[in-house]
């Protein structure tokens, strides 16, 4: 399996939890049940990894390359992945406790409008990502038509 395809997986798995967590955290009484936070701290936990990969397997080898479009596009991403991840830490920090892996709701309203727009901010970086930047990968194959963002 090469990097893009071991990537695709893990988007794969964080638009499932995201799917899954959608329907759960939707309901009050669920939110604080020892499931949805497994999930919901899976989900953080793949999100972070993923973004820790996409930074070491993909940007070095663009940055690395002679052609400015693929430079711009790497640096484009560098910078988004540097915003994500300050979002998605003050997130995180905001609702949950890491070390515990407790979510602390103290406004239910509040919690899931943001927790709905975090899901929509990663799955549209995912997104980006699968029709943007993969496809200046070496090695990126036909699998693209068949890993799709959900």
């Amino acid at each position: 399996m090469d990097k893009t395809e071991k990537l695709h997986a893990q988007i794969h798995k964080i638009t499932e939890l995201s799917n899954i967590l959608t329907n759960l955290l939707s309901d009050r009484s669920l939110c604080d049940t020892e499931i949805t936070c497994e999930l919901f701290f899976r989900y953080v936990d793949s999100v972070q990894d993923h973004l820790k990969k996409t930074d070491a397997d993909l940007y070095a080898e663009l940055l690395d390359h002679s052609d400015a479009h693929k430079n711009k596009i790497a640096n484009l991403f560098i910078s988004g992945s540097k915003e994500i991840k300050r979002i998605f830490g003050a997130y995180t920090k905001k609702w949950c406790n890491l070390s515990k892996q407790e979510l602390h709701i103290k406004k239910y309203d509040q919690f899931y409008a943001e927790t709905i727009e975090m899901f929509e901010l990663v799955l549209n970086r995912l997104q980006d990502e699968t029709e943007r930047l993969y496809p200046l990968i070496g090695n990126y194959g036909s699998h693209q038509e068949n890993s799709q963002v959900h």
